[in-house]
């Protein structure tokens, strides 16, 4: 690893070892037949089969006394419990850029259409604000014993950190409300953006928006049944894949283009109505926090977490700031919502945004899985935990109304695509309102709360800069996305 002034430079070689490492996570691997991403997953969701002597106690989430450098500490789980499987500061880069560059980043064009330079200038200012973040929150899962000045993991996770700061039970509630919020809309959004590419793919028919999401529905239902995302593991790796090989496509089209970019026609000012809404937008793609405890939990070197950090936001700023600027630059003030329905050969257009559709199909079961687990977790573990009793039968089989339960969480999802089939304001008033919060405000209030003795006057000045910033871009941002979901749901589809 090769060192540029205060920065050490990945080499080619660790580079490209990424992309086996992905490949490897993909392949079975261990008795039970799981990858290393597949066990990230469950362990984020506490997934897989259930059966009665797995079940967990409050007591078995105390904090142990343990030193930084003890891999078998409290520091080897994360939100929903640890993973025999250690991985290198390589593979969780490719989880936390899987995080933050995923289906969504079709969208970015449509933010600098409204934004301008600014949009791009956000990408970047953003990415370094939710790098940050992500580090401090990791750094309120330690404390310095008192007697031996070491650095010990006495928390495991977002939770974890809530609960010394909120309280036991507000701070659990809060912090999952917001992660359940956060995993249904992206799962509605999912439903949306199938929608909105497939009557682009098919303008001229018969089948309008909303059916589309009907019939896209109709293919989700049968997930109800999932009980292990083990089937599903291969399929999201080349659900990956494919979202990499449509994005080069993409910019490959837009490079080709490059005699008639519009460079006069990115805006140097501010859209005071609109800009708010890419910066919803921009935030929500960017979401990563809730993942990082279990990340940096299981790295087999947890010294390399901060330059692993860097270089995945690094990469992830420079590549959606060039893809929203090529994309917009290319078809300028026509930058629709899905930047693939601006293609325009109808059999190109029609052939990405058919592959666009099953990568969001594919992208689906991810987020609803997870859904599920923590609805479940918080309501039906059983008496007198909860007030409902376990959708699990004591052979670990799934009950029938347990099945019920979860068709209701797919078809809710459905229904609120339905009600609300606008992809990029949707996308804006959620990073506006659990973006915010899970990104900005809360992780730095956890800092200044648990931290706050020990830290330099810039570091607590720059803590409320970032809350500052999180309440307004949340306050803003969810008022003007939210009227533009007013007045688009009165105005309805043009088609």
């Amino acid at each position: 690893m090769a060192q540029f002034g205060r920065f050490y430079v990945p080499p080619v070689g660790a580079v490209m070892n990424v992309a086996w490492a992905t490949v490897k996570s993909a392949l079975p691997e261990g008795p039970d037949g799981e990858g290393s991403c597949l066990e990230l997953i469950k362990r984020m969701t506490g997934g897989g089969k259930r059966h009665p002597e797995d079940a967990t106690t409050e007591m078995s989430r105390l904090p142990k006394q343990s030193s930084f450098e003890d891999d078998d500490s409290f520091g080897g789980g994360g939100e929903f419990g640890r993973s025999r499987h250690k991985i290198n500061e390589w593979q969780a880069a490719w989880n936390v850029t899987n995080a933050i560059q995923g289906m969504f980043i079709v969208s970015l064009p449509f933010a600098v259409l409204r934004g301008g330079y600014w949009a791009i200038a956000a990408m970047i200012g953003i990415a370094h604000i939710c790098c940050y973040t992500g580090k401090i929150l990791v750094e309120c899962l330690y404390e310095i014993d008192p007697s031996t000045g070491v650095k010990q993991r006495v928390r495991d996770s977002y939770v974890a950190i809530a609960r010394e700061c909120f309280g036991p039970v507000w701070g659990v509630r809060a912090v999952n409300s917001a992660q359940i919020i956060e995993l249904l809309m992206t799962c509605i959004l999912y439903v949306v953006v199938c929608g909105d590419l497939m009557v682009g793919t098919f303008p001229e028919g018969a089948v309008d928006t909303r059916s589309w999401m009907m019939i896209v529905g109709m293919l989700l239902v049968p997930l109800g049944f999932l009980k292990s995302l083990h089937h599903v593991s291969t399929l999201s790796f080349w659900c990956t894949m494919s979202h990499l090989l449509i994005n080069a496509i993409i910019l490959g089209y837009c490079i080709l283009q490059l005699p008639e970019w519009g460079w006069s026609k990115v805006k140097w000012g501010l859209d005071l109505e609109n800009f708010p809404i890419s910066l919803g937008v921009i935030v929500f793609s960017y979401t990563s926090q809730i993942f990082l405890p279990t990340l940096e939990g299981n790295l087999i070197d947890r010294s390399k977490f901060d330059w692993m950090l860097n270089w995945s936001h690094i990469a992830a700023a420079a590549f959606k700031s060039l893809f929203g600027l090529i994309c917009f630059l290319t078809f300028q003030n026509d930058t629709q919502q899905v930047i693939t329905n601006n293609l325009h050969s109808t059999g190109f257009k029609g052939l990405v945004n058919f592959f666009l559709v099953v990568k969001a199909l594919l992208s689906y079961p991810l987020p609803y899985y997870a859904a599920c687990e923590l609805l479940e977790k918080a309501f039906f573990t059983g008496r007198p935990e909860t007030i409902f009793p376990s959708v699990w039968a004591l052979d670990g089989e799934l009950k029938v109304w347990g099945l019920g339960f979860r068709v209701v969480v797919i078809l809710f999802t459905i229904l609120m695509a339905i009600f609300i089939p606008h992809f990029a304001i949707l996308m804006g008033f959620i990073g506006s309102f659990t973006g915010t919060m899970l990104s900005f405000i809360w992780p730095c209030y956890f800092h200044l709360k648990l931290k706050g003795s020990q830290l330099q006057f810039k570091t607590v000045a720059y803590d409320c800069f970032v809350i500052f910033l999180g309440f307004l871009f949340g306050i803003i941002g969810v008022y003007d996305s939210g009227s533009a979901l007013v007045k688009a749901f009165e105005i309805g589809l043009p088609f």
